[in-house]
């Protein structure tokens, strides 16, 4: 069914041809997790493979869709029409707690997920089971977030719709993000990686592992890759040139300053971590 629903939105894209009916019979695959913009795939260097289809069905959707008044929670809001909030039933097993949060039609929210307002969660945009959203969380779109992830309070996951072979930010099973932090272009955290508040990791940020001395970056369509347990957390580095000696100026930089072990909590490494360095 997936393979047949993946050849007619090829097809309607590549034809510049799209039906509402369509759009709706993916959106609604996506809602119920059957499927993502990006899933696990063994054989790819990432661990993850793209379906460049969803995306290319959710580009169709918002040619095909028509600009509307949408009200929803008492405000008023102009959108495409096969976007509007998705409206969730106790059955679903997911909780929001009540204050400004939005989840678009064709995010998959799975059971037992928390969602602390205010908090937007973009279409194609993946969540897994009992992971909490904190408030002022940003899950973008075709974003791929595993089970029992915290996202705390004010962290960005960047979204992702073209070019549609690219690959959506990853954020595997058991990971913590920090608060006001930040994952974008693609950025893959591999599961159990905790990210210390304020870290923020592009495609164009080294990451230093002081742990195992070497150098983290993205190469050619590779993606920077967070190592699994790997404890991250915001640092700097001497910026080079004689006037930048002269001043004392530092660049940001993200530095993997341990690696935690299964016994320990995300929480718990971080701390450890921090009063380390401190010392």
């Amino acid at each position: 069914m997936h393979n047949r629903l993946a050849h007619r939105i090829a097809h309607a894209y590549t034809a510049g041809e799209a039906t509402e009916s369509l759009i709706s019979e993916l959106l609604e695959a996506l809602e119920h997790g059957v499927v993502r913009a990006a899933e696990p795939d063994p054989n790819s260097p990432t661990g993850w493979r793209v379906n460049a289809w969803v995306k290319q069905g959710i580009l169709l959707g918002f040619r095909l869709g028509k600009l509307v008044p949408m009200p929803w929670g008492g405000v008023g809001f102009l959108d495409r029409h096969l976007y509007p909030p998705r409206a969730f039933a106790p059955t679903d097993g997911v909780r929001i707690v009540p204050g400004g949060t939005s989840v678009r039609r064709g995010a998959c929210l799975r059971a037992g997920v928390v969602v602390m307002p205010p908090t937007y969660v973009n279409v194609g945009a993946y969540v897994g089971e009992d992971t909490m959203l904190d408030s002022h969380v940003l899950v973008g779109s075709c974003a791929q977030i595993g089970a029992r992830v915290h996202l705390s309070a004010g962290c960005q996951i960047g979204g992702v719709l073209e070019p549609v072979g690219a690959l959506p930010v990853i954020i595997e099973d058991d990971v913590l993000i920090g608060g006001c932090s930040g994952v974008f272009e693609g950025t893959v955290v591999r599961r159990h990686a905790v990210i210390g508040a304020g870290v923020i990791l592009t495609r164009s940020t080294p990451l230093y592992d002081l742990v195992n001395e070497q150098v983290l970056r993205a190469e050619g369509e590779l993606p920077l890759v967070v190592p699994e347990n790997a404890v991250v957390i915001a640092g700097s580095r001497p910026a080079s040139g004689a006037f930048a000696q002269q001043y004392g100026i530092h660049l940001y930089t993200p530095i993997i300053v341990k690696y935690r072990d299964e016994r320990t909590g995300a929480a718990t490494a971080l701390e450890e971590a921090l009063r380390s360095t401190s010392l």
